[in-house]
C-alpha cells in the first residue's frame, strides 16, 4: 500500500465532504478510491471515517490522522519543490484569490506585469467574494480586505479600504445634501446586501468614540457593487460601498461622496498566505512584487490620482 498516495486519497475524499465527489473530482473510480481507504484503515487498526447515506464524518482518531498526513503531505511536498530548485529559482504555478471587482481592478494588473517579469511562473487567479480556505483550496495567497481572524495565517498590510456613502448630484439636488448620517432618513436608498445585510448602515461617531447603526430603506436591494453603483448614478438612492468599487464613478463626476466625515475606520487590505517554513521563491519573489504596487495603487485610489506602477521590478 502507497500511504502517501493514500493519505492524499483521504484528505481529497475529506476536503470533498464524500467518496462520490471525490471519486469525481480525482477522476479515480469510486470502487478504487473507497478500497485504498479501506486499506489505510486497516492497516492504521480505526476508523477514519464513520459513513452513512446522507454525510460522511470523521472519528476522532480520524480528526487527529488527517491533521496529521495534511501536515506530512505539505512537508513532502515542500521537499520535492526544493529538490526540484523551485526555492532557488522562481517558477511553477502561483495560486492567488482575491475579490472578485478587487481583483479585476487591481490585482490583475499587478499579477500581468508579474508575469513579465518573471516568464517561468504561471499565475492562476481565483476571483471569489468567497473567502477560499487557502489549504483546503490549494490557495498560496490571497487579498482580503476586512480584519483578519485569528489564524495561522502570515499577513503583509498593503493598505487600508474606506467605507462611503454616495449618491448621484440629481438625487443630491432634488432631496438636498444629508450633513449628518440620521439625515439619510430623508433620502432613498440602494443597500449593498453584501456589505450591509441589515438595512442599517455604521457610521463614527463625530464628537464621541464608538460608532452608531443608522436605520434606512432600501428603494432597491442588491447582490453586487456593480448594480448599487449603476442603480446610484441613475437617481435610484444614495449607497454604501467599499470605496473601490465605486471610484470610477466618482472620479467620473457620476456620483458623490457624502458624510465623509462619519466614514467608520477604514478596513485593512492583506496579502496573506499560510504559515510554512521556508517561503517558495515564486511566492517570495510575488510578494516582494505585489505588495509595493499594491500600496502604490490603494494610495493613489485615497488620494484620487491615477494609478501609476513603481519603476522596476
Amino acid at each position: 500500500m502507497d500511504r502517501l498516495e493514500a493519505m492524499s486519497l483521504l484528505l481529497r475524499v475529506v476536503e470533498k465532504g464524500s467518496f462520490s465527489a471525490a471519486s469525481r473530482d480525482l477522476h479515480v473510480p469510486l470502487a478504487t478510491l473507497s478500497r485504498k481507504v479501506g486499506e489505510l484503515e486497516a492497516h492504521l487498526g480505526t476508523r477514519l471515517l464513520l459513513r452513512t447515506t446522507r454525510r460522511l464524518a470523521l472519528t476522532d482518531a480520524g480528526a487527529a490522522y488527517v491533521a496529521s498526513a495534511r501536515r506530512i503531505l505539505e512537508q513532502v511536498d515542500e521537499a520535492e519543490r526544493i529538490a526540484a530548485g523551485e526555492f532557488h529559482a522562481p517558477r511553477g504555478e502561483l495560486v492567488l484569490t482575491a475579490p472578485i471587482l478587487f481583483g479585476r481592478l487591481h490585482v490583475l494588473p499587478v499579477a500581468t506585469a508579474f508575469l513579465a517579469a518573471y516568464p517561468e511562473i504561471d499565475v492562476r487567479l481565483l476571483l471569489s467574494d468567497r473567502n477560499l480556505h487557502l489549504v483546503d483550496d490549494h490557495v498560496d495567497m490571497a487579498v482580503r480586505i476586512g480584519p483578519l481572524p485569528d489564524s495561522r495565517m502570515i499577513a503583509t498590510r498593503v493598505g487600508s479600504m474606506r467605507t462611503v456613502v454616495c449618491a448621484s448630484p440629481r438625487l443630491l439636488a432634488a432631496h438636498g445634501t444629508p450633513k449628518a448620517p440620521e439625515d439619510l432618513a430623508k433620502l432613498p436608498c440602494v443597500n449593498f446586501d453584501f456589505l450591509s445585510p441589515v438595512p442599517a448602515w455604521r457610521f463614527r461617531m463625530q464628537d464621541a468614540a464608538g460608532t452608531i447603526d443608522v436605520p434606512v430603506r432600501p428603494r432597491l436591494s442588491v447582490s453586487t457593487a456593480e448594480a448599487a453603483v449603476w442603480a446610484a448614478t441613475e437617481g435610484v438612492g444614495a449607497t454604501r460601498l467599499l470605496h473601490y468599487q465605486c471610484a470610477a464613478a466618482v472620479r467620473d463626476g457620476d456620483l458623490r461622496i457624502i458624510l465623509a466625515d462619519f466614514e467608520p475606520e477604514p478596513l485593512p487590505v492583506h496579502l496573506i498566505h499560510a504559515e510554512r517554513g521556508t517561503l517558495p521563491s515564486k511566492m517570495r519573489v510575488f510578494l516582494d512584487f505585489a505588495a509595493e504596487r499594491l500600496r502604490t495603487r490603494l494610495k493613489s485610489l485615497q488620494k484620487g490620482l491615477p494609478e501609476q506602477e513603481p519603476k522596476g521590478r
